[in-house]
């Protein structure tokens, strides 16, 4: 697997910091799995922040808060209550392992929801205030034009797709921010499959995107 498209230097330090939406967080995870030189630029980041805070001044904390904490230790946790789905891993080759733990299904068992003809979604329920989703596109087909209000995380797990920036082929992400405007095209002989976090909603270039938004979601 030869990845071309990294993520950019900003989301990395983000991610780092600890600062992404847990939707933005389980991409740029996901691609770091796949993805040698971006594991080897976060573990640098990581080393930068991680010198930052021993250059930070220890802060004062009251008489009490080791009591405090001691007190919350003891205190008895009721366990989660967990739903059947929740605990069961599956293995597929073509996912990512930090996606494991939000979806319990192969990519041919995803229970796919149909937006229009060759286009179909999954939502991961992970994220408040964005989107996180798979979305898988026949051949062939692609997305309307539209730019970002915010920023957009995909990453390609099957399939390819090309657009105004190159193309995008598994282990690929794109890290797009409102500076670009495209148009995804499918160019594989498959599906293409990607896993996609937005942090605020995309902006349609054309009057046919601005009229479906509320039904796709974006």
């Amino acid at each position: 697997m030869s990845i071309r498209h990294h993520l950019d230097e900003a989301t990395l330090l983000s991610y780092a910091a600890g600062s992404l939406s847990q939707g933005m967080a389980l991409v740029v995870a996901c691609h770091l799995s796949m993805c040698s030189q971006c594991r080897k630029r976060a573990a640098e980041q990581e080393a930068v922040g991680g010198s930052l805070l021993e250059d930070l001044a220890p802060a004062e904390v009251s008489a009490h808060a080791l009591d405090n904490l001691l007190s919350a230790l003891d205190a008895p946790v009721s366990a989660p209550e967990e739903k059947p789905d929740e605990c069961r891993r599956v293995k597929d080759s073509r996912l990512p392992a930090p996606l494991g733990d939000y979806l319990p299904y192969t990519l041919d068992d995803v229970p796919w929801k149909k937006l229009v003809a060759g286009i179909s979604y999954y939502d991961i329920e992970c994220q408040t205030g964005g989107v996180s989703r798979l979305m898988r596109i026949a051949p062939g087909k692609n997305l309307l034009p539209h730019t970002h209000k915010g920023n957009e995380l995909t990453l390609v797990l099957q399939g390819s797709f090309c657009d105004e920036i190159g193309r995008f082929a598994r282990g690929d992400v794109a890290d797009l921010d409102d500076q670009v405007e495209h148009q995804p095209l499918v160019d594989s002989n498959t599906d293409c499959i990607c896993l996609i976090a937005t942090d605020a909603p995309l902006k349609f270039t054309t009057l046919l995107g601005r009229l479906v938004q509320p039904v796709t979601g974006f």
